[in-house]
């Protein structure tokens, strides 16, 4: 398949083998299709199509991309915003299904239905009523970060059915004195030197995106819901720069210098 494109860059790490000379940036995009291959079907010339992923190389006019690593794009969508969105778009869906899916279920059925004794949550808006439901009669509520947003104002009442306790706290408030600071800097070079963490059957994981789109099905699926949510207006996209490919070094640049923020689509 080929197709002309709207390309989103993003700054990351990679890894090149090979004459840098030939190499082309970039893993996503979303265009028109202007070439099929013979016996394809469920694609046509004039297609509005997007990807995420492999293969490499959308820093470019044109590009050949196999059929299963494309999604199609509903006509009210802009091609920009789709560009814009698709990346960011399916990662964020992926969290908010894989990592927060149903985790007021999950630990009701880890403490039968008793609940914790402490929630501690950084995520704020989209979590917040759910760390509240986790919790067992007096429990606390420690929120300390917000990157989901601000929660929702909270009435009194809410706390009094289970008489449970909330706060915000701010380390500055516990850290004021010199042998507040101290001590609590103290424990926690203490346990680094210690290993302490070593002991606790922790799991760490660094999940990528392409592993859960790895199939066409998964593909579909997940950016059907992120293009549903666009058209809905659930999910209101944001271009904030739009530049011309050929000043894609240029908007490189830029964000590295942080000179724009947000989301920068490059334009043939």
């Amino acid at each position: 398949m080929k197709l002309t494109e709207w390309l989103s860059p993003r700054l990351s790490p990679w890894t090149f083998t090979g004459n840098l000379a030939q190499y082309c940036a970039s893993r996503e995009a979303a265009g028109v299709v202007t070439a099929v291959g013979p016996g394809l079907t469920g694609r046509q010339v004039g297609d509005l199509v997007a990807y995420a992923g492999d293969p490499m190389g959308s820093y470019a006019e044109e590009q050949i991309l196999p059929a299963n690593k494309v999604v199609p794009v509903p006509p009210s969508i802009d091609p920009i915003v789709a560009a814009s969105v698709i990346l960011k778009g399916m990662t964020a869906q992926f969290l908010l299904r894989r990592c927060f899916k149903d985790f007021v279920a999950r630990v009701n059925e880890i403490t039968s239905d008793n609940g914790v004794d402490v929630v501690y949550d950084a995520v704020g808006k989209d979590t917040f009523q759910g760390s509240l439901a986790c919790l067992k009669p007096r429990g606390y509520m420690v929120n300390f970060g917000q990157s989901s947003g601000t929660p929702d104002p909270l009435p009194l009442s809410a706390l009094s059915a289970k008489s449970l306790f909330l706060t915000r706290p701010s380390l500055m408030q516990y850290t004021a004195t010199q042998d507040e600071l101290l001590t609590t800097a103290g424990e926690v070079f203490a346990n680094v030197e210690s290993g302490g963490s070593t002991a606790k059957s922790l799991f760490l994981t660094r999940p990528s995106l392409m592993q859960y789109t790895a199939t066409q099905d998964e593909l579909l699926t997940t950016a059907g819901e992120v293009f549903a949510n666009v058209e809905s207006g659930i999910l209101r996209v944001r271009v904030n720069h739009t530049y011309p490919l050929s000043q894609a070094a240029q908007a490189h640049a830029d964000l590295e210098s942080r000179k724009i923020t947000g989301s920068v689509v490059l334009i043939p």
